[in-house]
C-alpha cells in the first residue's frame, strides 16, 4: 500500500534503535524524510547510514537527549516543521514503588508525560497551518495491563495518554492527528535486560525465561520492531486522518479484555 507521505518530514525520538528505530525505518521507507535521534552518537550514525543503505531515504542524524530543552532544540534545528511526530523515551527501571522519591517520580514524569507534550507544543500550529500533522506517542501496554515494578512508567504514560485525549479532538478538523501505540513483550534491549534479571530471579537459563514470555502471549511469540514500524506508519499515513485519539494495543493478544 502506498501510504501517501512521501517526501513527508518526520522526526522520531530515541530511535537509534529498538521500536523507535522500527518506526523511523518504516517511515523511511514509505518515502519520508527521516530525522532520527539517540544520545549514543556511534551507534546512531550507525542506523542513519543502516537505514540510508536500505531505503534510500534522506536521514539525519540528531545525537541529543529529547529530555532536554537543548535536545529538543537540536530535533527541531534539524527539522524545523515535521509533518510527522513520534515521541518515544526511555522508561524509568523496574522499581518497588516504596523505593520511588520525589525526586525519581518527578524525573519519571518528566520524562515519559512532560517531553511529549513539550515537542507537541512546539510542532501543533505549523502543522495546523498546514493542513497536515500525526503524531503518534510510543507508550507501554503497562497502561492497560499493570506491572509490578513499573509503576511510575506507566502512570506518567497513562497521564500522556490523558492529557492528550481533549488536544487530539481539537486539532482533529485541520487533519492533525494524535494517536498512541502500546507495546507489549517486544525484542528490544529493554525487554532483554528484563528477561536476564527474570531469569537470574528464577534461577533459569534466559533462554528458559524467554520461553516463559512466550507462554503469556497468545500469538506464542514475541514481537519484533519493524511490525511495530510499520503499524506507526498507518498511523502517520495519509490513510489514517479519520483515526485520532486512540489507543493502539500491540501485544499479540496479552491483554485479557475486551476494550
Amino acid at each position: 500500500m502506498d501510504l501517501g507521505i512521501a517526501g513527508r518530514k518526520a522526526i522520531v525520538c530515541a530511535s537509534s534503535k529498538g521500536l523507535g528505530r522500527g518506526c523511523a525505518e518504516a517511515l523511511a521507507e514509505a518515502g519520508c524524510e527521516v530525522v532520527i535521534n539517540g544520545r549514543d552518537a556511534k551507534a546512531l550514525d550507525a542506523t542513519a547510514a543502516e537505514i540510508r543503505a536500505k531505503t534510500g531515504a534522506k536521514v539525519t542524524a540528531v545525537a541529543a537527549d529529547v529530555g532536554t530543552p537543548e535536545g529538543q532544540a537540536a530535533l527541531l534545528a534539524a527539522c524545523p516543521q515535521p509533518d510527522i511526530l513520534v515521541n518515544n523515551n526511555a522508561g524509568p527501571p523496574f522499581r518497588d514503588f516504596r523505593e520511588l522519591s520525589r525526586d525519581d517520580m518527578l524525573k519519571g514524569a518528566l520524562g515519559n508525560m512532560v517531553v511529549g507534550i513539550e515537542l507537541i507544543q512546539k510542532v501543533i500550529d505549523p502543522m495546523i497551518e498546514r493542513k497536515f500533522g500525526r503524531i503518534v506517542n510510543i507508550t507501554s501496554g503497562s497502561v492497560k495491563l499493570p506491572i509490578p515494578g513499573l509503576d511510575l512508567s506507566s502512570g506518567a504514560r497513562l497521564g500522556l495518554q490523558g492529557f492528550l485525549a481533549g488536544v487530539a479532538r481539537n486539532v482533529a478538523h485541520a487533519n492533525v492527528t494524535i494517536n498512541h501505540i502500546l507495546p507489549g513483550i517486544f525484542e528490544t534491549d529493554r525487554w532483554r535486560s528484563g528477561n536476564a534479571l527474570t531469569a537470574k530471579k528464577l534461577g533459569i537459563s534466559e533462554d528458559d525465561a524467554r520461553q516463559k514470555a512466550y507462554e503469556q502471549v497468545p500469538a506464542r511469540r514475541i514481537g519484533q520492531p519493524e511490525e511495530f514500524g510499520q503499524a506507526c506508519a498507518f498511523l502517520c499515513s495519509a490513510h489514517a486522518g479519520y483515526i485520532t485519539g486512540q489507543s493502539l494495543l500491540i501485544d499479540g493478544g496479552r491483554f485479557p479484555g475486551v476494550m
